[in-house]
């Protein structure tokens, strides 16, 4: 079971770092004009999502099946800290699927938001790390 656990947060950080950075450079890819750089950003953006973000995010998730597995799945029934920090990570798996979107927006050149608009949404993914991590530490309700 601690292999697993292990594996989950080593998984957890990869998947954060992808979907922190990969907006990031949305930011500056939405402020690019030249050739170069839009190139660039495209490359560095498929690289990220694909080899970085979307394996951490799957691995992540597998290990945590395995972790409810080994500890049963009745052991979390009826905990709402449990229900709460699914339904985060629901929403983490949507945010991630919308990235995809938005990377493949800039792939085809039909952005439609601004670097500000990025800068906000960049901010998601903290928000959901925050309520996930004091979730499963404190164990709150």
């Amino acid at each position: 079971m601690l292999w697993y656990k292990a594996l989950h947060l080593i998984f957890m950080v990869t998947w954060f770092a992808g979907l922190f950075y990969l907006p990031r450079l949305f930011v500056y890819h939405a402020m690019s004009n030249d050739k170069i750089s839009i190139d660039r950003f495209k490359i560095m953006e498929k690289k990220l999502f694909y080899g970085i973000a979307t394996p951490g995010g799957l691995l992540t998730i597998i290990f945590g099946f395995c972790l409810l597995i080994s500890n049963g799945v009745d052991s979390y029934s009826g905990q709402s800290w449990f229900s709460i920090k699914m339904i985060l990570i629901f929403i983490l798996v949507i945010y991630h699927i919308y990235c995809f979107f938005l990377l493949n927006d800039f792939k085809y050149n039909k952005n439609r938001h601004t670097h500000i608009w990025y800068r906000w949404f960049n901010e998601v993914p903290v928000l959901i790390l925050v309520g996930v991590v004091f979730l499963a530490v404190i164990k709150p309700f």
